[in-house]
C-alpha cells in the first residue's frame, strides 16, 4: 500500500466517508494488524472505538473464589515501585489507570469517563496537550472520593527523583493540571504524537494522595500501603505474603454495574511455569495462570487433561539476551556493572557478533517454544508496522570461530580461548525456569565449540525482578557477563519500550538500579533519534524512526533477540476472561466470570 493511499484512507475516516472498521479491515487484507491501523489513526487524532465488554453476569459478586497462579510471587504491592509485571499485576488487583488498551490496540475507559479526542476537545491540535474527564461517583477502597486531587499527587510523587520511582520516565517531562474537581489536563513541553502514556495501562495506576500524602521523596518507600494498598479497584485488600500469596475481596461499592462477579481472590506466587500450567490445564486446581513458558509439546500433553486450555495472545514481548559491556565483578563507587568501566570481552564489536552467531535461534524455536514463540532478529516485533526488514538471525559455529581468531583471542591448552591473560568464561544468568535452562543448555553447548566456557546461574523469578536493594541478584544490577529474560511491552506503540536503551535511562546505584537501561550501553545517536521519534507527528515518518531504533543496538550486538513472545495463558474451559496483548492481564480483571 502507497504513502499516499493510506493518507487518504485516513483522511476518509476523519471526514467521515470510511467507516473505523473498514479500515481496519483494509489493512488487514494487505498483511497489517489491527493495533497496526488503530495506532495509525491514533497518530492522526482520530477518537478510539470505546467498544463496551461482553460481559453477561447480572449481578455483583455470586461467583466464589478466583484462584490464579503467578509462578513469579508478587513481592509489594506499590505500582510505581514495580519492577516488573508480577508486581504490577498484584498492584493491578486494586488500582486503576484512567483508561487500558484492548487485543485490538483500542482504548477503553475504566477511570475517565470518556477518551479524549479531537471531536471532544481532549486532544489539542498542535499535540501539545490532553485533556482527561474523571468519571464521577468513584471511591477509594476507604470511602474517600477519587478526584482530579489524587491523579496530580500521583504526578507529583512519581516525578519526584527521590522516590525513585521506576515510572519516573512517564511523568518527569510532563505537567498535570487540575481544571475542575474531575478533570485534569496533560501538557507536554513539545508535540507528543502518542500521548496516552501519563495514567494510561500498567504504568498509569493513579494512587490515593491521603494514603500517600505523607509519604513522599525520601520517605517513599516507608509508605505501609506499599504492602497494604488502598485503590479504586474491583477488589479490595484482605492479606499479602510478599512472594507467596495475595488475597483480596469483593468492593461492594464498585464503579462499575454487577461487577466484579467473583467474591474472593487469591494470588498464589512461586513454583514453576510447568507445575502452574499443571494446576490449570490438568487438574482444575486453579482457574488460571500467567506466562506459561513451557515447552509445547508440554502444554499440549496437559490440555489433553480436558480441564483447560492454552490460549495464546500475540503480543509485543520478546525473549533476548543483553550481553554486559561494563565489569560486572569490579566494584566502583559502591557498584558493580558501573557505567564507567568496560567488560574484559563484550566491549569488542566482533566478540558481540560471535555470541549471535552462537545462539541457534530457529533451534530454540523448533525444540522448544513450538506454537508459543518465534525466532526473531529484531526488538521490536509488533505492530508488524514497526518490524524491521534490516536485520536476519544465522547460526554459524564455524563463522563465530573465524571471528573470535580474526579478534585475536587464542585457544589455551584447555581449549577455552584467552587474550591478555583473560580466558573466556563467562556467567550467564536468567531466572529460574524449564525453558530457560533448556535454551541457556542449547547456547552452552554452541559456545563450548568456540572455546568459551558459560557459567549457567539461575535465579529465583521472585528475587531475579525484583527492586530489591540490597540484592545482588536482580536484573536490574546485572552483575553477570551475560543475561536473559523477556521484556513485555504494554502499549501498542514502541516508545516506552524503546526507552530501555537512552543514556538518561541508565540503571545505577543512584535510581535504586530501576532505570531502564539496563544494559548500560549508551550511543548519541540513538539518544538523537528517539527524541526525534518523540515528536513526529507524522505517522510514516515515525515508524521509520522506531525501526532506526530497533536496529541500531541490534547490529551493534549488545543484545540478542531470540524469540518473539506471544503470551501464553492457562485458564479452565469455563472461566471467562478478556485477555490483551498489549496491557497487563488484570487490566479488564472486573470483566472476568466464570459461566454455569
Amino acid at each position: 500500500m502507497q504513502e499516499r493511499e493510506l493518507r487518504g484512507m485516513i483522511e476518509d475516516v476523519r471526514e467521515g466517508r470510511l467507516p473505523r472498521r473498514a479500515f481496519v479491515q483494509r489493512l488487514a487484507a494487505v498483511g497489517l494488524t489491527a493495533p497496526m491501523a488503530t495506532m495509525l489513526l491514533t497518530h492522526a487524532g482520530l477518537a478510539h472505538a470505546q467498544g463496551s465488554a461482553a460481559y453477561k453476569p447480572t449481578k455483583r459478586g455470586g461467583g466464589g473464589a478466583l484462584k490464579v497462579l503467578w509462578w513469579q510471587g508478587t513481592t509489594l504491592l506499590q505500582p510505581h515501585f514495580a519492577n516488573g509485571t508480577k508486581d504490577q499485576e498484584g498492584s493491578r488487583i486494586f488500582y486503576e489507570p484512567l483508561a487500558v488498551w484492548d487485543n485490538d490496540g483500542n482504548l477503553q475507559p475504566i477511570l475517565a469517563a470518556e477518551l479524549p479526542s479531537r471531536d471532544n476537545g481532549g486532544l489539542s491540535a498542535d499535540g501539545k496537550s490532553v485533556t482527561w474527564k474523571l468519571k464521577k461517583g468513584v471511591t477509594w477502597h476507604d470511602g474517600k472520593p477519587f478526584t482530579a486531587d489524587d491523579c496530580v499527587f500521583t504526578w507529583e510523587f512519581v516525578k519526584d527523583p527521590a522516590t525513585a520511582a521506576i515510572t519516573h520516565g512517564v511523568y518527569k517531562d510532563v505537567v498535570v493540571t487540575k481544571i475542575d474537581s474531575h478533570t485534569v489536563r496533560v501538557t507536554f513541553a513539545k508535540p507528543t504524537p502518542f500521548w496516552a502514556t501519563a495514567f494510561v495501562a500498567a504504568e498509569g495506576m493513579i494512587i490515593p494522595k491521603h494514603v500517600f500524602a505523607p509519604f513522599v521523596g525520601a520517605k517513599s518507600r516507608e509508605a505501609p500501603a506499599n504492602l497494604r494498598p488502598v485503590g479504586t479497584g474491583p477488589y479490595e485488600f484482605v492479606d499479602f505474603k510478599p512472594g507467596d500469596m495475595v488475597r483480596g475481596k469483593l468492593y461492594a461499592n464498585y464503579h462499575m454495574p454487577n461487577r466484579p462477579f467473583f467474591d474472593t481472590i487469591e494470588m498464589k506466587g512461586g513454583g514453576d511455569a510447568v507445575s502452574a500450567a499443571r494446576a490449570v490445564l490438568q487438574t482444575g486446581e486453579f482457574d488460571y495462570a500467567w506466562n506459561l513458558q513451557v515447552e509445547d509439546e508440554v502444554l499440549k500433553r496437559l490440555e489433553a487433561g480436558g480441564k483447560g486450555k492454552a490460549y495464546i495472545v500475540p503480543s509485543g514481548d520478546v525473549e533476548f539476551m543483553l550481553l554486559n559491556i561494563t565489569d560486572p565483578v569490579t566494584e566502583v563507587e559502591g557498584e558493580r556493572s558501573h557505567i564507567n568501566t568496560k567488560h574484559f570481552a563484550f566491549t569488542d564489536p566482533q566478540v558481540r557478533a560471535a555470541m549471535a552467531l552462537l545462539c541457534d535461534r530457529q533451534g530454540i524455536q523448533e525444540f522448544i517454544y513450538g506454537r508459543t514463540g518465534v525466532a526473531t532478529a529484531n526488538f521490536v516485533n509488533n505492530p508488524s508496522k514497526y518490524r524491521s526488514p534490516n536485520n536476519k538471525f544465522e547460526f554459524n559455529i564455524d563463522k563465530a570461530n573465524a571471528l573470535l581468531d580474526a579478534a585475536g583471542w587464542k585457544r589455551g591448552g584447555d581449549g577455552i580461548r584467552e587474550k591478555g591473560g583473560r580466558k573466556m568464561k563467562f556467567v550467564y544468568q536468567t531466572s529460574i525456569n524449564a525453558t530457560r535452562q533448556k535454551t541457556q543448555q542449547i547456547i552452552k553447548q554452541s559456545c563450548q565449540k568456540a572455546g568459551i566456557e558459560l557459567e549457567l546461574k539461575s535465579v529465583t523469578g521472585s528475587v531475579f525482578f525484583s527492586s530489591d536493594v540490597a540484592n545482588p541478584d536482580t536484573y536490574g544490577k546485572f552483575y553477570a557477563d551475560m543475561q536473559m529474560y523477556t521484556t513485555t511491552m504494554t502499549q501498542p506503540d514502541p516508545e516506552r519500550f524503546m526507552d530501555q536503551y537512552l543514556s538518561k535511562e541508565v540503571s545505577s546505584k543512584a535510581n535504586k538500579w530501576l532505570g531502564r537501561n539496563i544494559s548500560r550501553w549508551r550511543n548519541e545517536e540513538y539518544d538523537r533519534t528517539f527524541a526525534m521519534a518523540e515528536t513526529e507527528l507524522d505517522p510514516i515518518k515515525r515508524t521509520a524512526l522506531f525501526i532506526k531504533l530497533n536496529d541500531l543496538p541490534v547490529k551493534d550486538g549488545i543484545i540478542i533477540p531470540l524469540i518473539s513472545r506471544p503470551r501464553v495463558r492457562g485458564a479452565t474451559l469455563k472461566l471467562v476472561t478478556q485477555l490483551t496483548g498489549w496491557d497487563l492481564d488484570f487490566s479488564s480483571l472486573q470483566n472476568w466470570y466464570r459461566e454455569a
